[in-house]
């Protein structure tokens, strides 16, 4: 089976879109951050609500759903506040209720294997950030997770990380990259076997989707320069 492992999308409608395009899957699991910080979150919610198999929300969807904070460091702050503004009335109300209800954790079983769907680390799927040179700690947070292969978004940062017998995989970001890299990340199942992916995709139409949305100046200009740049500063 072939499965498409996508997270933190962000309303970045042309990533999502690219692909899309480029991709033959029988299943889409989407790990959460469908919405805030890109100017096309109806768009991507809804193929994501059409489209995949399973969703679990992540710490930005909720602030959306319940106009709440989504706990974004300092540096992402005012970007996600901003833009969280103008995305919350984009929405009706039953989409919002559909993203508040998707579950924290998700369990499904793909090609023999008992694989586990989360946003963040397994602590505290919304919030709790892991960085994969944090090798100890994924150790112990895997420990308590009944599955073969763990799917987990939420730092953007792509990486598969082997962890005796069980694998920890990232796909990094559809929308909005943090590792340098501008182009779209994700991630495909083979037969239960990942592969870290990318592809480019029109900045452009999403940059200038962004200055059509009112942001004010310095937001929009941080986050055009995070899109062309997949890095922040």
């Amino acid at each position: 089976m072939r499965v498409l492992v996508i997270s933190d999308l962000h309303g970045n409608w042309p990533a999502l879109r690219a692909v899309v395009a480029r991709e033959r899957v029988e299943q889409v699991l989407c790990l959460g951050d469908i919405v805030d910080y890109g100017p096309s979150p109806v768009e991507t919610l809804r193929w994501v609500r059409a489209n995949a198999t399973f969703t679990v929300r992540g710490n930005h969807d909720t602030a959306v759903a319940f106009e709440t904070t989504c706990g974004a460091s300092p540096e992402f702050r005012r970007l996600s506040e901003e833009t969280r503004r103008l995305t919350v009335p984009m929405l009706t109300e039953d989409e919002r209720r559909w993203v508040g209800a998707l579950p924290l954790r998700a369990s499904v079983e793909l090609d023999g294997r008992r694989v586990a769907l989360l946003h963040a680390a397994p602590d505290d799927p919304l919030y709790q950030w892991l960085p994969a040179t944090d090798v100890d700690g994924w150790r112990r947070a895997v420990e308590r997770v009944d599955a073969d292969l763990i799917l987990v978004g939420h730092t953007h940062l792509p990486v598969i990380l082997p962890l005796g017998n069980k694998l920890v995989v990232n796909p990094g970001s559809v929308g909005l990259q943090r590792d340098g890299d501008p182009r779209a990340a994700y991630a495909i199942l083979e037969d239960g076997v990942p592969s870290l992916m990318r592809v480019d995709y029109d900045r452009r139409a999403t940059i200038a989707s962004l200055a059509a949305w009112g942001l004010p100046p310095d937001v929009e200009q941080q986050l055009a320069a995070i899109y062309e740049t997949g890095r922040i500063g």
